[in-house]
């Protein structure tokens, strides 16, 4: 009559264990993929005009939880939310371009870039360099996507606000309207979170309120690009349109970047560019949609440490030029590269 108590409790203490044990394990993973991804990141101040600091609190926000949304226009309200989906790269081989930016990577000195492409149609990647870069204001686009996810999961269509916010932000690069959507999303913690629905494996957010030190890599962000431009996406169709539509209407100003190798059709892009106070080097990236030589190709080129913005945007336009040279010429060559 007394033993079956104790043995239920033992039973329960074991699975509390177990239970506790796992929660561990998942604990100490995620500190340690942090640590590596943000490494030094927090050792620097930023100035800049396209800087991502913010003088204003960034109080953390808890993600929405999952909830079906009605359908909606464009901008104002998601459609039905998609299932989430892996990481959407390549499984196959990448062609190295290292050979192809040989001429422009010996102008770098100090400098370190990293370069991604992805051919649509084949699924075919081309890759240079593997390591984490400041984003500077190519975070927008994922702040945006950020955003658009969370309603999606409300079940509500964007504000006016926040649609004027999601215009100045992505089509002029404001950094007013992005604070105050870093703030809306719960900073780091709410963009971490739906990156994981988004598939990106190699981002981590900027801590407090400076968003354009989040941490990226080239490959990430051909992965963001996907989930914008491509099918398979927790992101709405209605979504994805609004991204694309101001992707594709920025200011002339900021028209540089991946779209050096455009030769035709509508050129999407978000760029980022920001100074270092410490270093008072520069970090300039760009990432989009191009035609190419007849094939769509989606684009990321990460550069550190220039010497000023313009040196930086040349070289970027430079590599953007021989990669999508050569990658188009790999194509052709074997398109099931």
């Amino acid at each position: 009559m007394h033993e079956n108590p104790p043995a239920r409790r033992r039973g329960r203490s074991r699975r509390e264990q177990r239970r506790r044990r796992r929660a561990r394990r998942r604990r100490i993973t995620w500190t340690v993929t942090s640590v590596v991804l943000i490494s030094g990141a927090a050792t620097y101040a930023i100035t800049g005009t396209d800087s991502g600091e913010s003088s204003a609190p960034a109080p953390a926000k808890a993600p929405s939880s999952p909830a079906v949304s009605a359908r909606a226009k464009a901008g104002e309200a998601p459609a039905d939310t998609p299932e989430p989906v892996p990481s959407p790269t390549s499984t196959l081989k990448p062609f190295d371009l290292e050979p192809a930016l040989a001429p422009v990577t010996a102008l770098f000195g100090d400098n370190r870039m990293s370069v991604a492409m992805l051919d649509v149609e084949s699924g075919a990647m081309a890759t240079y360099g593997h390591d984490a870069f400041d984003t500077a204001s190519i975070v927008k686009v994922d702040i945006l996507a950020t955003l658009l996810l969370q309603a999606q999961d409300e079940g509500r269509r964007l504000t006016t606000e926040e649609r004027a916010q999601s215009a100045a932000m992505i089509q002029k690069s404001d950094n007013d309207s992005t604070s105050a959507l870093w703030t809306r999303i719960g900073s780091a913690p709410g963009l971490d979170a739906a990156n994981e629905r988004l598939g990106l494996i190699q981002t981590q957010g900027g801590e407090g309120t400076v968003w354009g030190i989040t941490q990226t890599t080239a490959e990430d962000q051909i992965r963001l690009l996907q989930s914008v431009f491509g099918d398979k996406s927790p992101l709405s169709e209605a979504s994805r349109a609004y991204i694309q539509d101001l992707m594709q209407h920025v200011v002339g100003s900021q028209t540089w970047g991946v779209s050096a190798a455009a030769d035709s059709g509508t050129t999407a892009l978000k760029n980022g560019w920001l100074k270092r106070t410490q270093t008072k080097k520069w970090d300039v990236n760009s990432i989009g949609r191009i035609q190419h030589d007849g094939r769509v190709y989606l684009m990321a080129v990460l550069l550190n440490n220039c010497s000023t913005q313009e040196v930086g945007i040349s070289i970027v336009e430079q590599a953007t030029r021989a990669s999508a040279t050569a990658f188009s010429r790999k194509l052709k060559e074997n398109p099931t590269t």
